[in-house]
């Protein structure tokens, strides 16, 4: 037989048990919770406004800084050649090899920045050459001879090119409906490969 348990002795034993159980309860919920890994959410970084532009900024300035420009004429080694915005034209000559002995630099400026399809031409001593307004160096596009459209007067105004060659001048284009190319100014008699050398720097089609 179960023995009984006098009520006085029951109270007395239900404060006991109801701690016992309630710090059991606290012990099990702390294991638990302390067996979930927590982890802090990850915030994205991301480029504000400013950041950005200064980026893009950065990626077009090392985009436009490189130039390509041809050196032709009394150097070491005539060529197109990469420089950068800012460049002068000595660079440039540098570049090509410098000199050759018979090349006449005193018409050259060398403190001159050079720009994008820039032709520096440097000719041999005694040559005659007509310069460019503003510039001693290189053609500038509005400064050009069209050859389709001058006169007699324009076009003797290029170096080596004397009346006579400028009637040819005007006779093929006349004939031939134009220069399709400034490369076709060689099919004019008269004119062959050193001397169209000496002319494009100077001239255009457009």
């Amino acid at each position: 037989m179960i023995p009984k348990i006098k009520s006085s002795k029951l109270k007395k034993l239900i404060l006991p048990i109801g701690v016992l159980t309630l710090l059991v309860f606290l012990f099990l919920q702390k294991q638990f919770f302390s067996a979930v890994p927590s982890a802090e959410p990850i915030q994205p970084s991301l480029l504000d406004d400013t950041n950005l532009q200064e980026t893009v900024e950065i990626i077009n300035i090392e985009e436009d800084n490189s130039i390509f420009i041809e050196v032709k004429g009394a150097v070491q080694n005539p060529g197109v050649y990469e420089l950068e915005n800012g460049d002068r034209v000595l660079t440039a000559i540098e570049l090509a090899g410098g000199y050759l002995p018979e090349g006449d630099s005193k018409t050259i400026n060398h403190a001159q920045k050079v720009e994008d399809e820039m032709i520096i031409y440097v000719p041999l001593v005694g040559e005659e050459v007509v310069t460019p307004a503003n510039s001693a160096t290189s053609s500038s596009k509005d400064q050009l001879i069209n050859i389709n459209k001058a006169d007699i007067q324009g076009l003797t105004s290029l170096p080596g090119i004397g009346p006579a060659k400028a009637e040819a001048i005007i006779s093929y284009r006349e004939e031939n409906g134009g220069f399709k190319s400034v490369q076709d100014l060689m099919e004019v008699t008269g004119i062959g490969q050193k001397t169209f050398e000496k002319l494009e720097t100077y001239i255009t089609v457009k």
